[in-house]
């Protein structure tokens, strides 16, 4: 069996609250954007950190299980308005980089946000709280 990475829940609560202490050193927000799924629920404890009540989704599909697709097998649906520099856009992990590369244009002036990188993804995070191995992570709703 693969080595892996268990994020417990007082874990991730605990790394994503001193995300929201990074993120209002970095500026002020007035929307977050979650990425669809990793991202919902860092989302919201955000959205109480922060006092943003503006939450939108962009709902993205980019594994299969545990197997990464191709780039050009990612699928991405939203309707989340318009988007500025006050803009937060999160998700769990910066993995490999390729959701906030695949966003970036999308969202130019947005802050993308990560609780977690690892080593290839932190590149394309403006913000992020924990560098982790590259290894599986299992988050605590997996």
């Amino acid at each position: 069996m693969p080595e892996k990475l268990y994020i417990s829940w007082d874990e991730f609560h605990r790394h994503t609250k001193q995300l929201a202490q990074k993120i209002k050193e970095k500026g002020s927000y007035n929307k977050i954007i979650a990425v669809s799924r990793g991202g919902l629920i860092p989302a919201g404890i955000l959205a109480y950190e922060l006092d943003i009540r503006n939450v939108e989704v962009v709902n993205m599909s980019s594994y299969d299980g545990d197997k990464q697709r191709a780039d050009d097998e990612i699928t991405i649906h939203t309707s989340v308005g318009d988007v500025d520099e006050r803009t937060l856009v999160i998700d769990d992990l910066s993995d490999t980089g390729k959701t906030f590369k695949l966003l970036r244009p999308m969202f130019p002036k947005a802050t993308l946000a990560a609780v977690y990188a690892k080593k290839q993804g932190a590149a394309f995070a403006d913000i992020y709280v924990e560098d982790i191995p590259d290894i599986w992570v299992v988050f605590p709703w997996d």
